[in-house]
């Protein structure tokens, strides 16, 4: 299949090792290395979400209850709160976790913490089935985001989409914002027209350690009628160009070829 070879050509080029899950209508066409246990990066951030819907779905949790954003809870890195230059918020969880998946807040990640428990959060994504995507705490409220694999975060979008994840208005929810026009754009949306971007919900990751780079990302291409069409999860680590987190890096692009060839696909 075209996208295969493509999967192929594109990992061969950007180099480091890959970790992925594709699948278009349904069936997988790109199964690389895809129950390796690595670091989700703020790939994670979906999972983190899944947890805190869940909650709200069962009761335990109102998407109008607010938190409150002091000095103690910013983080910096990506986002947009570490930007302001005095806190004292009152944030609603729907905002909170729409600026944790928009933008991938790394303050909304503490917000959570202090929504629902690290553990309480491993303990509903275990009931879920997951067994190896976890958040890892740090301290009662306090978590790094831990680890997954590329066929557990492809099923959990797969699942999401057709509606066995969570209820028919957190889907819509969570749907809604990683489709959002002022999101990620870098990588598999980055050479789509606003039309097309807008049938990709996505999620990037991306960091270092002491192999390399690592850039992540997983998501959704609809159909132009709106219906899934192709489910991706793409995570690569040991990569080179550590400094790079744009479109210029080798994996970035690379996500972007496969991004039009999934469009086409669908």
């Amino acid at each position: 299949m075209r996208l295969r070879r493509a999967y192929e050509r594109q990992r061969a080029l950007a180099g480091g090792d890959w970790h992925a899950r594709v699948s278009v209508g349904g069936s997988v066409v790109v199964e690389d290395d895809d129950e390796r246990v690595i670091k989700g990066y703020s790939v994670q951030k979906l999972a983190v979400a899944v947890a805190l819907l869940d909650k709200s779905d069962r009761g335990g949790l109102d998407l109008a209850d607010r938190v409150r954003l002091g000095p103690g809870d910013v983080l910096g890195g990506s986002g947009l709160y570490h930007l302001q230059p005095v806190w004292g918020d009152e944030l609603t969880v729907a905002g909170v976790l729409t600026a944790l998946l928009l933008v991938s807040d790394n303050t909304a990640v503490r917000l959570c913490g202090r929504l629902v428990p690290p553990a309480e959060i491993n303990e509903i994504l275990a009931a879920k089935g997951f067994v190896h995507t976890r958040v890892e705490p740090v301290g009662p409220s306090r978590f790094f985001l831990g680890d997954t694999t590329a066929r557990e975060t492809h099923d959990l979008l797969a699942r999401l989409v057709t509606g066995a994840l969570l209820a028919p208005a957190s889907t819509s929810f969570l749907l809604g914002v990683l489709r959002g026009a002022a999101g990620y754009h870098d990588g598999v949306r980055h050479n789509m027209s606003s039309a097309e971007r807008a049938r990709v919900a996505t999620k990037h990751g991306a960091d270092r350690d002491d192999r390399g780079a690592a850039r992540h990302e997983a998501g959704i291409v609809f159909t132009p009628g709106g219906h899934p069409g192709a489910v991706y999860a793409l995570f690569a680590d040991g990569l080179s160009d550590e400094d790079d987190y744009g479109p210029t890096h080798p994996a970035a692009a690379a996500h972007a070829r496969l991004g039009q060839i999934m469009l086409e696909c669908c």
